[in-house]
């Protein structure tokens, strides 16, 4: 597909980098993320060779571009020790360059660190933590299967503020099993008790492949979910927190850069067991790409650990764009669209105006309005 066939992505976007470790202590029965509960030792040095063999063979995708922002997602990535953290961006910065202030977050779960590691991590170059608390009920830990309790919560919480973390999320989820909207809003007093920057809160829900998806808990029905959010999203706005996006929350100017860069079309590089791309090509051609799942076929790949990628072809590159802007609560510019995908904004126009017409779309921005935001799956498949 030619630049100009498209219209042509004029500028790069942005470029993130994407890390998964793919090994935790034990797997969750709603986690459908790419996690392998592992006994003994991690292959720590093995992984590393696998990584950084992997990004070799994506550096043609770069284009130049200096890595703005870093996730490090899992599984349990706080398993790693420092030292490996240390050793793997030492490597990275052979190949690629950082911003001066790239955002670099790591996923930390309550259950699997002490003080020493977070002041490790910090040391390594890690400068945002992202704790998988969940909720501090105790009741609520065990229906979730966690292995923390509510005092190693606290603990985690406690010794990333004494490592220096001053940016840091904290992750919690809503809908649980049993939940009251009283029980939700305790959940978050008890998180905003730390002044997180950021908070992520989410529902659980069922996904296949899961334990909970073949062996369903009992969840609140959907008037007591709407119960939950409204009285916890009212806690949250009174504590100073702003929904930037459909689950994420944070105080101003401490929205998570990599999750922006995500909802408005930006480009990451993914390597590690699993991970999942999104590169646009300076041809203007935007691929998505995955790498091999399982982390012994991983560790023995030898060359490219890509499993698999594909085009994202003109008709659906409307649909791709919007399914990420529309859910930021401020929504993008206009130009953005044509900016990130090469296509001129008239030839949604038409969409763009019954959109508006039936007041789902704010005026003259790509922006939801709240009923827009309640609605947001059916008014998606308008770009069908």
């Amino acid at each position: 597909m030619s630049h100009e066939s498209r219209g042509g992505v004029t500028t790069l976007p942005p470029l993130s980098l994407y890390i998964h470790v793919p090994w935790c202590v034990r797997k969750c029965p709603y986690c459908d993320f790419n996690s392998h509960a592992f006994k003994g030792d991690i292959p720590e040095s093995g992984y590393l060779d696998a990584l950084m063999e992997d990004l070799r063979h994506d550096l043609d995708l770069i284009g130049g571009r200096a890595i703005q922002t870093v996730f490090i997602g899992g599984g349990t990535p706080s398993l790693m020790s420092p030292e490996f953290y240390h050793s793997l961006f030492a490597k990275l910065a052979e190949h690629v360059s950082f911003a001066p202030d790239a955002e670099i977050t790591l996923e930390a779960n309550p259950g699997t660190v002490e003080q020493q590691r977070f002041d490790g991590f910090r040391a390594a170059g890690i400068n945002r933590l992202s704790i998988g608390i969940q909720s501090f009920d105790p009741e609520n830990l065990k229906a979730l299967g966690r292995i923390h309790d509510d005092q190693a919560a606290h603990r985690a919480i406690e010794a990333a503020l004494r490592a220096g973390f001053d940016n840091f999320n904290l992750d919690l989820m809503h809908g649980l099993p049993g939940q009251t909207p009283e029980s939700a809003v305790a959940d978050l007093e008890a998180a905003i008790a730390w002044q997180p920057p950021h908070l992520s809160w989410y529902q659980l829900t069922l996904e296949p492949n899961t334990e909970f998806y073949s062996r369903p808990p009992v969840l609140p029905d959907d008037e007591r979910l709407w119960a939950i959010f409204e009285a916890g999203a009212q806690t949250l706005r009174n504590a100073g927190m702003t929904a930037y996006e459909v689950s994420a929350w944070s105080k101003p100017g401490k929205a998570s850069r990599h999750n922006l860069n995500y909802w408005s079309f930006g480009d990451y590089l993914a390597i590690g067991a699993g991970g999942h791309g999104k590169i646009t090509r300076p041809s203007g051609e935007v691929i998505r790409y995955w790498k091999t799942r399982q982390p012994a076929a991983y560790l023995r790949r030898i060359g490219s650990r890509t499993s698999g990628s594909e085009v994202i072809e003109p008709e659906e590159m409307a649909l791709e764009f919007m399914m990420n802007a529309l859910r930021l609560n401020e929504g993008v510019d206009e130009q953005l669209f044509t900016e990130r995908t090469g296509l001129p904004i008239g030839q949604v126009a038409a969409i763009l105006e019954g959109l508006r017409k039936d007041q789902l779309l704010q005026p003259g921005r790509l922006q939801t309005t709240e009923l827009g935001q309640r609605y947001l799956n059916s008014l998606l498949e308008r770009f069908l």
